[in-house]
């Protein structure tokens, strides 16, 4: 497993690896946290996924060279979500392509997530997820070190933001 920094040349695989979670979360009868439609069939999710990317640092992890993974870290949240009252690293767009699931890959990024806040030295790392289905986006961040701090709400769709303080000195 490689975890690389990614560029603009990079959207066509971050779309394929958003595109295959939308269809493995629909396979399990999860629709309300992505949708039904592909990521790359809907200009305006392509636009935003262009946006975000371009407002920090899009990270790709690879397996035996194949794009397994991604996530895009940026120094504020998405327009949902107020900015913290301090410097953060916020952890966007992270998913794993459904080819590599259950080989670690979401753990990977958000330990390299954690590398990069202490190297930019920052002590605030924060996520937000979808809180629907049972809450098991939410209790997989906790596995992850992170703690619950505001729900939120975009119309019908409800999510749920996360924190992990991080030491700068290790």
């Amino acid at each position: 497993m490689k975890i690389r920094k990614g560029g603009a040349d990079d959207l066509p695989a971050i779309l394929a690896i958003l595109d295959s979670a939308v269809t493995w979360l629909n396979g399990r009868g999860i629709t309300a946290q992505w949708g039904t439609e592909s990521f790359s069939a809907r200009p305006a999710a392509v636009e935003q996924v262009e946006r975000t990317m371009a407002e920090g640092d899009p990270w790709i992890v690879e397996i035996d060279g194949v794009p397994a993974g991604t996530m895009t870290l940026t120094p504020h949240p998405g327009k949902h979500v107020p900015p913290a009252d301090e410097p953060e690293v916020y952890v966007r767009l992270l998913a794993t392509d459904a080819r590599f699931h259950g080989h670690g890959v979401g753990a990977a990024l958000l330990a390299h997530a954690a590398e990069e806040t202490r190297r930019q030295g920052v002590s605030l790392l924060r996520v937000d997820c979808f809180a629907g289905s049972e809450g098991r986006l939410v209790s997989y961040y906790e596995g992850q070190g992170f703690t619950r701090t505001e729900p939120f709400a975009v119309g019908e769709w409800r999510g749920q933001v996360l924190e992990r303080r991080i030491s700068r000195d290790t």
